[in-house]
């Protein structure tokens, strides 16, 4: 069994937990007993989170509605997809459309994904996380 020191990515804390790997695949979570936040305390998602990697349920394509159905599609078709779909957004209804952005990542990322929302789409429908 290997032990992979990483921080936990759902909230904005970033508790140190470490990863029990056992033939590649995720089998636990354990608290990092040094980290200084978490002093190796972890929540529920923390604990069992690692759950969702391995999940056979777990998308592992792209879908798109066509004729009523899901159906798989590659990721340049589906990015031609959400493109066509933000550009519309952004034509005709920018307030169709909201962000959301994480507590996880930088500064300067959600200072861009904002900036994406208000000039590109046109909308202030902008929330974080943190403001909780």
């Amino acid at each position: 069994m290997e032990r992979v020191l990483t921080v936990c990515p759902y909230c904005g804390v970033g508790c140190g937990l470490y990863l029990l790997v056992k033939e590649g695949r995720i089998t636990g979570a354990e608290g990092d007993p040094a980290h200084p936040v978490s002093e190796g305390e972890l929540c529920l998602k923390g604990s069992f989170g690692h759950r969702h990697v391995h999940d056979p349920r777990r998308l592992q394509t792209p879908l798109i509605r066509k004729e009523g159905r899901l159906t798989p599609v590659g990721w340049a078709e589906a990015l031609e997809y959400v493109g066509a779909k933000l550009d519309l957004l952004r034509r005709h209804n920018p307030d169709a459309f909201a962000l959301i952005a994480s507590a996880r990542a930088t500064n300067e990322d959600n200072y861009v994904a904002q900036k994406f929302a208000r000039t590109v789409i046109g909308t202030n429908n902008v929330d974080h996380c943190a403001r909780l």
